[in-house]
């Protein structure tokens, strides 16, 4: 019954009102009727038989008489709500206005609080009222004469059951208030659950629609805070998947395209050799060098392949051995010399001897720098320049590659570290995977260091390896610039 979210919401606003308003109506009541109401009639019945005892002052003869008694009760009555009693100084019953007390004139009543009358003292006393059945307030004043004796007592009672009954009008008006509250919370809680529903409903059909595969447009974030967040978070999750399907199809058309290439201009070269160029050994031997070069294009996108496949699956480990920078680095730097001669670029790479021995892994961080270097020297344009450098700063090995290539804008430095990620701003990653950046990134941070970026649009980029010095040390943020 209470499965939904706007059933619970209801309840959640009818609840409180179902016990909250009836036990505050109780204790009003409760404190009407025995602060205020017992205490009001009490000073009541004083008050009114102070003013009896006050005539009866001037009619001393109703003592002596039973029958002047009795017309003197009988003319007070009407006058008096309370029930009015007239005893002796015995305390026997001499006039009431009672009905039920005609048959016990001359009889000797037991009253609580005698004894204090007999004193000269006013008695008022709540008690239960055998003979009645009911709750009494009950007040004794007694008459004093001349020489302050004992003349007699006035005694003025009131049944409570007639006064409470005065309250039912309380007690309808709680139940009315509590009826228009159920009513109002339960609107409320309806309207608020419906507010809270409905976006819910946004959220549960479009990550219903984003499994189906459709395409769904942003949420409109509306609702309490909590909400707002949360269709916040929907429409970044949605933004994420249609950049990951994005990707996920650029990285199918561009694995096409890197096939193809190298497979297209090694079919004609195959059959080339199978005809008449493989009597010819100069084009023969040309051929093999295309073949050749083709198939380490084809090697090189593999060893992207592998490290996107290390990086997804969390399966990349490393080979550690002590390698010095000042003898290691100019041995893997010297083939991208002669690539970046034979492209008309001027190659500068400054490696100063004496940089300190790091604990790396050969292969795997010469494919990161190699990527570096790669990406510089493929999108520089003829007569630019290519720069390696190196380096120690505060306890830390630098290797830096810089270019003159078009730059990389600000708002997308951080982004070209996303795999399959190609910037279109200048051109600068026309062709590619957009893989080598990401798997530089990730091979530098598995040796326990990080990678920077800074470019100027249209005066080229720097890329910085940061690394720590000393062999196992793991750091996790840039050291200070300046």
């Amino acid at each position: 019954m209470f499965g939904s979210l706007r059933s619970r919401f209801v309840l959640s606003h009818v609840l409180p009102l179902l016990i909250v308003v009836p036990l505050m109506g109780m204790a009003l009541i409760y404190t009407l009727e025995t602060r205020v109401l017992l205490t009001n009639l009490s000073n009541e019945l004083s008050d009114q038989a102070a003013l009896v005892v006050d005539l009866l002052q001037v009619h001393s003869e109703v003592w002596a008489d039973p029958a002047q008694a009795q017309a003197f009760v009988d003319h007070l009555d009407g006058r008096i709500a309370a029930r009015t009693m007239l005893l002796d100084r015995e305390g026997h019953l001499l006039a009431s206005n009672g009905p039920d007390d005609r048959e016990r004139i001359g009889q000797r009543l037991d009253l609580e609080g005698w004894s204090q009358v007999q004193a000269g003292q006013v008695s008022v006393r709540e008690m239960y009222s055998q003979r009645l059945g009911a709750e009494i307030v009950d007040a004794l004043a007694p008459v004093l004469g001349p020489e302050q004796e004992l003349l007699g007592v006035v005694r003025l009672s009131h049944q409570l059951t007639t006064v409470y009954d005065q309250f039912l009008q309380v007690r309808y008006l709680v139940a009315a208030v509590l009826a228009v509250g159920l009513i109002l919370g339960g609107a409320v809680g309806w309207l608020l659950a419906l507010n809270l529903e409905r976006p819910l409903r946004r959220v549960t059909s479009a990550v219903e629609d984003l499994t189906s595969g459709e395409e769904l447009p942003p949420l409109p974030e509306r609702g309490p805070q909590e909400i707002n967040h949360l269709l916040r978070s929907v429409n970044a999750l949605v933004m994420r998947l249609e950049s990951l399907e994005q990707a996920r199809r650029q990285f199918v058309a561009n694995l096409v395209h890197e096939l193809g290439r190298p497979l297209g201009a090694l079919q004609p070269a195959i059959e080339a050799l199978r005809g008449r160029a493989g009597c010819d050994e100069d084009l023969r031997q040309e051929l093999l060098a295309g073949m050749q070069n083709e198939v380490g294009q084809l090697r090189r996108l593999l060893d992207d392949l592998a490290g996107l496949h290390d990086e997804v699956l969390g399966t990349l480990e490393l080979a550690l051995q002590p390698a010095s920078l000042s003898q290691w680095l100019p041995d893997i730097l010297a083939p991208w010399r002669a690539a970046t001669q034979a492209k008309g670029l001027e190659w500068r790479a400054e490696i100063p001897s004496g940089l300190p021995e790091l604990a790396l892994d050969r292969d795997r961080f010469s494919q990161a720098l190699g990527n570096l270097v790669s990406n510089a020297i493929k999108y520089t344009p003829v007569h630019g320049r290519v720069s390696v450098e190196a380096g120690v700063q505060e306890a830390k090995a630098w290797i830096r590659v810089s270019d003159t290539g078009p730059g990389i804008p600000a708002e997308e430095r951080e982004r070209v570290f996303t795999p399959f990620y190609q910037s279109q701003i200048g051109r600068r990653f026309p062709q590619g995977m957009g893989l080598g950046l990401s798997i530089a990134q990730n091979l530098i941070a598995a040796h326990g260091g990080w990678l920077e970026v800074d470019s100027v649009p249209g005066a080229g980029s720097t890329f910085t390896i940061w690394l720590p010095l000393e062999l196992g040390e793991q750091e996790t943020s840039p050291p200070p610039t300046g």
